[in-house]
């Protein structure tokens, strides 16, 4: 099955050997996003609501590359240094998703890239 990468500047280029988001199958399989300003390459400031934000602004910069946006997700992943920020973080959470309501997993993780405190990666349907 051929497969297409996405690559935009509007979200943080990626620290490691992966790509921003991959298509294949009608899919568009985006890679965990933290909450790096694609700017300044650092960690925005403000606990894990203002990285929330930031996280999903990426995200919509990797669905806007493909031409696609929060509508056509049908999965996350969200991934949390502390399960105490799960209130926080589903309120940044509702107010990005909350009308579409895709399905979702939510883990507790053993520690994330660059001490984020959340990491979402999403799966979106054309």
């Amino acid at each position: 099955m051929p497969t297409k990468h996405v690559s935009t500047s509007e979200a943080p280029a990626p620290i490691g050997p992966y790509s921003q988001g991959v298509i294949s199958g009608g899919l568009l399989f985006c890679s965990g996003q933290i909450g790096l300003d694609p700017g300044t390459g650092e960690m925005v400031e403000g606990g894990v609501e203002a990285e929330a934000e930031r996280v999903f602004e990426n995200l919509v910069a990797v669905l806007s590359e493909a031409k696609m946006g929060l509508g056509n997700v049908v999965k996350t992943t969200v991934y949390l240094a502390d399960m105490a920020d799960f209130a926080a973080m589903n309120d940044v959470y509702a107010r990005y998703l909350g009308q579409r309501a895709p399905a979702r997993t939510t883990i507790q993780a053993g520690a994330l890239p660059k001490g984020a405190r959340v990491e979402i990666d999403v799966v979106a349907a054309f």
